[in-house]
């Protein structure tokens, strides 16, 4: 391995299967010799959400992380460091998955749930994986900046940056979720 996508976003290229990485944008939080590990940031998880309404007196979302440990929970937090237990992402974003410290700050107003988005599960890949995957183009891989992790996102982030990226991506932006139809 020569190069890290660590930080990287991930756009998957539209297939017929349907699967959980179908139009999915994928933010990669580490990637060395080892693999690679990532949060899909547009796929909400409905079931999850209700289990995380039981802690909370508002809505929340949260998303489907990838497929790996669904049990797990990972949390993006902007701004504020208010556990020791992190992994920088960017200057303003980081990763936790100390639960109970940020449920608390969010419940005593050290943090707005503004500035957190929640994951169920990760995408996980192993050595050299994902850059077998990059280079036989099931992945799109893009430097997105100014990109607010903690945002709601849903499918319009898919399309929106395949539009970005123009030419070729056009069609893909455009084309109906079952490509099939096409």
């Amino acid at each position: 391995m020569n190069y890290s996508y660590k930080g990287k976003i991930l756009i998957s290229t539209p297939d017929i299967s349907g699967d959980i990485f179908s139009r999915s944008v994928v933010l990669v939080i580490d990637h060395n010799e080892s693999g690679a590990f990532g949060l899909i940031l547009n796929k909400k998880n409905s079931k999850m959400s209700k289990r995380f309404r039981n802690f909370f007196d508002f809505e929340i979302e949260v998303y489907d992380g990838g497929p790996v440990e669904n049990d797990k929970v990972f949390f993006i937090i902007k701004g504020k460091k208010v556990t020791e237990q992190y992994t920088d992402i960017t200057e303003e974003f980081y990763l936790t998955e100390d639960i109970e410290r940020i449920i608390n700050a969010v419940l005593q107003n050290e943090i707005s749930i503004q500035d957190v988005k929640i994951f169920s599960g990760y995408s996980g890949w192993s050595s050299l994986q994902l850059d077998n995957e990059i280079q036989q183009k099931v992945w799109t891989v893009v430097d997105v900046y100014n990109l607010d992790y903690t945002l709601p996102n849903d499918q319009t982030l898919w399309k929106s940056i395949m539009q970005n990226l123009g030419g070729e991506y056009l069609l893909w932006a455009n084309a109906p979720e079952d490509i099939s139809l096409n």
